[in-house]
């Protein structure tokens, strides 16, 4: 037999914006940057320094690892440094 569930929309919606949950991405992605961080290639340092963590909300806490380094999406393509980091957010 289904059980019926309706959902409290605006409660999930508090519960994802909410601060407990952008706390707890903010420390995996801390994570997931000491170790992008740690295994990224290094022939100036460039690349390994502009690795950083930006905060945003869409419709829920946003939490990104990110690189402003003009050249990352290629130092991705060839390492997968970001990629393979993200096992250390568990």
């Amino acid at each position: 037999m289904a059980t019926r569930v309706t959902l409290n929309h605006a409660g999930i919606h508090a519960m994802l914006t909410s601060a407990g949950v952008r706390a707890d991405l903010t420390v995996r992605a801390a994570r997931v940057l000491s170790a992008a961080q740690s295994s990224a290639p290094v022939e100036s340092g460039a690349y390994r320094a502009s690795l950083h963590i930006v905060q945003d909300t869409t419709d829920r806490a946003a939490v990104r690892v990110v690189s402003d380094s003009p050249y990352a999406l290629v130092v991705e393509a060839n390492t997968g440094c970001l990629a393979r980091a993200l096992d250390a957010a568990r």
